[in-house]
Order: structure tokens, then C-alpha cells, then sequence
């Protein structure tokens, strides 16, 4: 039994390695592509910049040379000048000056220039990486979202791309400047002195090692760090949205508890990430190579060996200087290069995120229709739609939009461990009012979500007006849809706006009378600036059933011949409720209409009323006929209790 544990820890063990090197090779991955996502997108700037760094790095190294020349050409002779009491001639101190003044000058420029570059490609880079995985996240399906934490998708946005911001604007710059400056100081002192240089050689070995095992170290915190950021922030979004019922149910201290626990692991984390960080052993290794070099390099000047010079001694000691600054600065930028790979990978992570798939080629279009029922595809807005519908052989074929839905034989489960639906067989034809009662996890909200094209069915056939919704173009299936959910979505702008929403071209007019479908006219005009009175927070300074009703003139303004109403008056009061009723009744009027009923009593004028149970319809009928059965439905409406 011992053994059996061994084997398994250490194949435990095994594993954790082997993630942690896929983690390593991701971020090491993530970086590469995001250095070549910046090229890509500012090719001749990132030449420039290279460039301009080249030249302002040789300017740096050439300045330091001039030391040399000041010391041997004017300092030392000016000294013996000085004791023989003999005139000096200050005008090859003004010409060194002046070269070094021009040189220096000319590195500071371009010094500038590449910087304000950088700072321009990198803020580029971030606008357009954060388009793309914009436009990539709306086109994921919507068990993405159901699935990841909405506040550790939004520090993706925040977090993860501000640590490539800090990695490109400061980092990168001057990671390439080092790197150059280490090469040119390495030239120019192996021009000066070839022994001394191999002992600051592996001096530099030394300092390149120390600072390797310390990233190493501090890299895994890092990762974990910007994970651990994503669940605080995940969780402080859950608890923003749900703080009424945080106090409702006195759960403060509860979530406070939890929130110590996320902000717990993320201050470990970061203390350790930091803590390697900070640590200042490159620093005092440059002091102690400095120290050294100097001590063995006045050995040499006083021996007169090789010829080496004092003003030869002291340009190598300022290279010694200016070589430890570039290995400490590369050091230093670790830190945030490792942030930035870590933040690489996850914004990567969810720009790769496989879209929606979407294969059908069916159109929603345009169209006129004659006295005889021909139709015609215009370009301009007639009011009147028509399915699209190309074939194999080059014909196609118009379909009159009516809203004619048909279920055959729908399974359909979230995952692959359990069936939601089971084998559901149903129909509504243009016109229709089919309602859903059952407990809640029934499959109401499911039938619904399935006809938007939400979810893929597992098998079966679901049409549309006769088609088969696979070929319809997803963004045209849901054009012809208007939904109104229990949980209101309102968006930053102003009323108008978001009516609007449902039909982006709508006059001033349409939504007023959208308004007034809805009865939402009447408080809307009481609002202090009426149709323009902006809006924030999800409409917070509304009340629930305003926004409800907001939600509804939106589906109205929209016109769609099949409306599906998710509980749609569920958080209104019963006088608020008596008065949306007859704007339903209107905005349902001649429409294919999908209700799942919150109160049974809304729906008894329905053509059909569906009980589902488990996944399953398990009656179905008008409301006199299910009443008749004295079956569930009678149990539910006799009962005294409402359906949720």
C-alpha cells in the first residue's frame, strides 16, 4: 500500500512538472508573439526605433572614449606642464569638451526620439490587441462566458494588457539598449585592455547567473500572481452585482471572509514574486567587479604593462560603471518581461478562443412582395422580410418570413453527462402564443435558447419558416428574434439609446411609439430630460420595472415576427403589470410568441400551453383543456402557488 502511494505521488509529482514547463513554454510562446504582433503591426517604426537605439548607444560608448583621450592627452600632460611651470594650452581641453558635448548631445536626441517612439508603438499595439480580442470575444459562443468568470475575462482587459504596456513602453527599449551598450563596451575595452576585459567577462558570467536563478524563482510566483488577480477581481464583480442580496441576507461577514481568502493568495503571490525581485545581489556584484578591476588595473598601470595608460585605467573603470548599469537594468526588467509573458499568455488565451461556429448561408433580406405573391430582393428598408436560400445547383430560392417554428425530435444537454432535453417534439405557427410552465431546471429557458442558436443541439431538427436553422446565417436567425429576459441589460447612453438598441436606424418617432407599445412612454417623459436622460450602471436609477419596461419598447422597436418572453414581467408589480398587459397584448399581436410564465394568469389566453417536466413535455394543451385533464397544469393553477 506504501509503494502504491509513492508511485502515485511521485507520478503526481511527474505531472505538476510537466505543467509547469507547458506553463513556461505558453509564456515563453505568448511573448515571441507578442513581439512579433508589435513588429507586424508597426514594421517601420520598430526599424527606427532599432536604429535610433544603435546610434544612441555607440553615441554613449564613443562619449566614454573620450575620457581616455582627456586624461592622456591634456590632464596628465597639463600636470608635468604645471611642475616644469610651463604655459598650458587650454584650447585641445576645448576641443575634447566640445566633441564630447556634440557626441553625448547627439546620443540624448536619439535617445529621446526612440523613446517617444516606443511609447507610440506600444500604445498602437495595446489599441489594436485589444480590438482583436474585442471582436473575437463577441464572436464566442455563450458558454464561454457561462463557463469563465466575467471580472477574470475583464483583467485580461485591464491587468494582463497594462503589464505588456509597461514591458513595451520601459522594458523592451531598454532591454535592446542594453544589450547593445554591452557589446560596444565589451568592443571598445578589449580595445583598451584584453586581460582585464576577460576578468570583467566572467565577472558579467557571474551577475548573468545570480540574475537567471532569481527570475527563475520569482517567475512561477509572477504567473500565479496575475491569476490571483483575476479571482479577486472575479470575485469582487460577483459580489458588486449581487450586493442586495449580500445585505439582504446579512452576508457580509461571509464575504469578507472569502475575499480575505482570494486576497490572502494573491498577497503571497506578489510578496514572493517581489521579494525575488528585489533583490540588490546584481547591484553589489557590479561593486565588487568594479572594486576588483580596479585594484588589479592600477597594478598594471604602475608595472607599465601592455602599455596601458591612467587615462586607459579610467575609461575602463567608467565602462565597468556603464556595463554594470545595462546587466542591472536587464535584471530589473525581468521583473516586468516575466509579468508581461504571463499577461501575454492569457491575453492570447482568450484572443485564440475558437469563435462561433456558424456555417449556415441562408440571408435575411430585403424585400418587396406584389399582389401575386412574388418576391423581390431590394437593398432599400421595406418592413418586409424574406429567407435568402442558395442551392447546390446555382437557383435560389425566397422564403417568406413568417415565424413558423418547428421542433422534431430535439435532444439537447449542456455537457455530455447530462441530457436537459429529451426528444421534445413541438410547432407554433405565425401567430401562435405557446407558453412553458414546469419547475425551474425543467428545460423552459433551454427551448428558448436553442431557437436563438445559443447552443448546438445534440440531435433532432429545429426549423424556421421550413428551414433547417444550421443553414441560416446565425446573425439573421437572431435578427428576426426579439427577447425579453427576466434579468433586464441596460447600457451605458441615453433612454433612447437603449430602445434604439433593438433597431439601430430608428427615428426619433419609431421610438417614441415603441415607448408607448410598451406603456414606458408615460415615465419616461417624467424622467428629467425625458428620452435623452442618460443612463449608467444598468440603469440603476430605475427601478425594475422601468427597466423591464424599457426592455420591452426595445423587442417592440425591433418588430420581429417571433418574440420570446423570458418571465419578461416576472419583477414587475400587478398594477405595473395590468398596465404592460395590454402593450403585450399589442406587441404580440400577429407574431409567433414563446412565454415562460411567471404567473399562470398571464398565460391562459395562450393558443397552446406546454407543461415540461425533467425535459420533458409531459401535457400540452389550451388552458380550458388542461384545466379538463385535472393533471399537473391543474395541480399548478389550482394550487394557490405560482410556477417559477
Amino acid at each position: 500500500m506504501k509503494k502504491i502511494e509513492e508511485k502515485n505521488k511521485k507520478e503526481r509529482k511527474e505531472e505538476l512538472e510537466e505543467k509547469k514547463k507547458d506553463s513556461k513554454k505558453s509564456q515563453i510562446k505568448g511573448l515571441l508573439r507578442l513581439l512579433k504582433y508589435m513588429f507586424e503591426h508597426n514594421k517601420i517604426l520598430t526599424v527606427l526605433v532599432i536604429i535610433f537605439i544603435l546610434l544612441s548607444t555607440l553615441g554613449m560608448v564613443r562619449g566614454t572614449m573620450f575620457t581616455k583621450e582627456l586624461m592622456d592627452n591634456f590632464i596628465v600632460p597639463s600636470v608635468k606642464q604645471y611642475k616644469l611651470h610651463k604655459s598650458i594650452d587650454y584650447s585641445l581641453l576645448l576641443a575634447i569638451i566640445s566633441k564630447m558635448i556634440a557626441v553625448y548631445g547627439f546620443a540624448v536626441i536619439c535617445s529621446y526620439i526612440y523613446g517617444l517612439m516606443m511609447i507610440y508603438i506600444a500604445q498602437g499595439t495595446l489599441k489594436s490587441l485589444r480590438d482583436d480580442v474585442f471582436v473575437n470575444m463577441e464572436s464566442l459562443p455563450i458558454k464561454f462566458f457561462d463557463t469563465n468568470a466575467h471580472g477574470d475575462i475583464m483583467s485580461v482587459y485591464s491587468t494582463d494588457i497594462d503589464t505588456l504596456r509597461a514591458m513595451m513602453v520601459e522594458s523592451l527599449s531598454q532591454v535592446i539598449s542594453s544589450i547593445v551598450t554591452i557589446i560596444g563596451v565589451l568592443i571598445s575595452m578589449f580595445i583598451l585592455n584584453v586581460p582585464l576585459t576577460f576578468f570583467v567577462v566572467f565577472m558579467i558570467i557571474v551577475m548573468i547567473f545570480t540574475t537567471k536563478e532569481i527570475s527563475k524563482r520569482s517567475s512561477k510566483n509572477y504567473v500565479a500572481q496575475q491569476k490571483n488577480i483575476g479571482a479577486v477581481n472575479g470575485y469582487v464583480e460577483e459580489i458588486i452585482e449581487g450586493l442586495r442580496v449580500v445585505k439582504v441576507f446579512s452576508y457580509e461577514e461571509e464575504a469578507n471572509k472569502n475575499f480575505e481568502k482570494y486576497n490572502e493568495e494573491l498577497f503571497k503571490s506578489a510578496d514572493k514574486a517581489m521579494k525575488y525581485a528585489n533583490i540588490f545581489a546584481v547591484g553589489n556584484l557590479g561593486n565588487i567587479n568594479f572594486v576588483l578591476t580596479a585594484v588589479i588595473g592600477s597594478i598594471i598601470v604602475y608595472n607599465n604593462i601592455a602599455g596601458f595608460t591612467l587615462g586607459g585605467l579610467v575609461s575602463f573603470l567608467q565602462f565597468i560603471k556603464v556595463i554594470n548599469q545595462p546587466v542591472s537594468q536587464i535584471a530589473q526588467q525581468l521583473t516586468s518581461v516575466i509579468l508581461a509573458a504571463a499577461g501575454a499568455q492569457r491575453v492570447f488565451e482568450l484572443l485564440d478562443q475558437v469563435s462561433e461556429k456558424d456555417e449556415g448561408y441562408v440571408k435575411l433580406i430585403n424585400v418587396k412582395i406584389d399582389e401575386h405573391g412574388n418576391i423581390t430582393e431590394v437593398k432599400e428598408h421595406t418592413g418586409k422580410w424574406a429567407w435568402k436560400h442558395p442551392h447546390s445547383d446555382g437557383t435560389v430560392t425566397y422564403t417568406k418570413l413568417l415565424g413558423d417554428v418547428v421542433f422534431e425530435n430535439v435532444t439537447f444537454g449542456y455537457n455530455e453527462n447530462k441530457t436537459v432535453l429529451h426528444n421534445i417534439n413541438l410547432f407554433a405557427k405565425p401567430g401562435q402564443k405557446i407558453a412553458f410552465v414546469g419547475a425551474t431546471g425543467a428545460g423552459k429557458t433551454t427551448i428558448t435558447n436553442l431557437i436563438n442558436k445559443f447552443y448546438d443541439i445534440n440531435s433532432g431538427k429545429i426549423r424556421y419558416d421550413g428551414i433547417n436553422i444550421d443553414k441560416i446565417h446565425k446573425s439573421d436567425l437572431r435578427a428576426s428574434l426579439g427577447i425579453v429576459l427576466q434579468d433586464t441589460n441596460l447600457f451605458s447612453g441615453t433612454v433612447a439609446d437603449n430602445i434604439r438598441y433593438g433597431k439601430l436606424d430608428a427615428t426619433d418617432e419609431e421610438v417614441r411609439a415603441a415607448a408607448k407599445l410598451a406603456n414606458a412612454d408615460y415615465f419616461i417623459t417624467h424622467l428629467p430630460n425625458g428620452y435623452n436622460t442618460v443612463l449608467s450602471g444598468n440603469g440603476a436609477s430605475l427601478s425594475q420595472g422601468q427597466r423591464q419596461l424599457l426592455s420591452i419598447a426595445r423587442a417592440a422597436i425591433a418588430d420581429p415576427p417571433v418574440l420570446i418572453l423570458d418571465e419578461a414581467t416576472s419583477s414587475i408589480d400587478t398594477r405595473t403589470e395590468k398596465i404592460v398587459q395590454d402593450g403585450m397584448d399589442k406587441l404580440m399581436e400577429g407574431r409567433t410568441v414563446f412565454i415562460i410564465a411567471h404567473r399562470l394568469s398571464t398565460i391562459k389566453n395562450s393558443d397552446v400551453i406546454m407543461v415540461l417536466d425533467q425535459g420533458k413535455i409531459i401535457e400540452r394543451g389550451n388552458h380550458e383543456e388542461l384545466i379538463a385533464q385535472k393533471g399537473t397544469y391543474y395541480q399548478l393553477y389550482t394550487g394557490g402557488f405560482e410556477n417559477q
